[in-house]
């Protein structure tokens, strides 16, 4: 089956609650995002929502529109603006247990095209084995989204190795999506808050999970990376030099290029050139189709995009559809609960 990794929903009726909730934290957070995205980037995108708002809502307009791109099945996470990393610890303990619950009603439509990952906490360590159960084991799905950073947590934190630990154990997808870039203003023009910001996030994020050896220490988690990894793939020469020169960035066990093979990443890249150095860089084994649905940073035609990569037929099909069948391999389902 041709899966999709990379799509997700809207929850407007969790954004809603949560800003009754929490007014003046939600207000401070969209002040951020205007600013970091600049008024002229915050207007498109608003109408470009808009405009897409069903697909991002309906399960059968999503349905419908997978069809017209040829695709079988997607995995379904929820928009990265429902994070709110800003959230104290039992408001975003409810945000992740509502937005599994709606995540997987929305799946639930068409289960056997649909599959859903969860939200976690991200900036409260200490709850995220819970949310991470909650997704998995009590509603059933493959895995979770997680952002670049959250406050003051990096993904090398050292409060995160529970996590880590769960995650490997249940054998979850952990989708790895940053919401906003801690450039902040710098990047308020041009779109720049996307087009160099996300990728710009991905790389920082990896690099935390390489360099500090959270790798090593998990040799069984699944990373999916989207954007195809940032700019680490193409840059990774650069922390392999630093490796073997910087006792500080000697964190991890082997070059950091090593790593690429242990990452899975998206083909959301743009770029024919540029997926085919990823293919080189990680092997075709560790790329999945991806096409950001519905926003217009996607490809519309992400089938065709891998298909006209001109990269050897066997590798396009392992994008399309095995290697994704691959990862939900061995997964641990509700009724297989371990350690609860």
């Amino acid at each position: 089956m041709t899966t999709d990794v990379h799509a997700h929903v809207l929850l407007p009726a969790l954004q809603a609650e949560v800003e009754r909730r929490a007014p003046e934290a939600f207000r401070e957070a969209a002040a951020l995002d205007a600013r970091r995205n600049g008024p002229e980037s915050l207007a498109a995108s608003g109408r470009m929502i808009g405009e897409r708002f069903p697909l991002l809502t309906d399960a059968g307009a999503r349905l419908a529109a997978m069809d017209r791109q040829g695709v079988d099945r997607q995995w379904v996470s929820a928009s990265p603006s429902h994070f709110y990393p800003w959230a104290g610890e039992d408001l975003a303990v409810w945000i992740a247990t509502e937005a599994n619950r709606m995540v997987a009603e929305h799946v639930a439509n068409a289960p056997d095209r649909l599959t859903g990952l969860g939200l976690v906490p991200l900036q409260h360590p200490g709850r995220l084995v819970e949310c991470l159960d909650d997704a998995m084991l009590k509603r059933g799905m493959a895995g979770v989204e997680i952002s670049s950073f959250a406050g003051d947590v990096e993904l090398s934190d050292p409060r995160l190795e529970p996590f880590w630990s769960r995650a490997g154990e249940l054998g979850a997808i952990v989708f790895l999506h940053p919401f906003g870039c801690s450039l902040d203003e710098r990047l308020d023009r041009y779109y720049l808050s996307n087009t160099v910001g996300q990728p710009t996030e991905n790389a920082v994020a990896l690099s935390h999970l390489i360099f500090s050896g959270v790798l090593d220490r998990h040799p069984g988690l699944k990373i999916v990376a989207a954007h195809g990894g940032g700019y680490l793939p193409t840059a990774i020469g650069r922390s392999n030099h630093a490796w073997r020169v910087r006792p500080e960035a000697h964190g991890c066990a082997h070059e950091p290029s090593s790593y690429l093979q242990r990452i899975w990443f998206d083909t959301v890249v743009h770029d024919p050139r540029a997926l085919a150095h990823l293919v080189e860089a990680a092997g075709a084994s560790r790329v999945l189709m991806g096409s950001d649905f519905p926003f217009d940073m996607g490809p519309q035609d992400p089938v065709a995009e891998v298909r006209n990569a001109g990269l050897p037929a066997a590798a396009t099909e392992q994008i399309l559809s095995g290697n994704a069948e691959a990862l939900l391999a061995g997964q641990v389902r509700p009724a297989q609960q371990v350690g609860a």
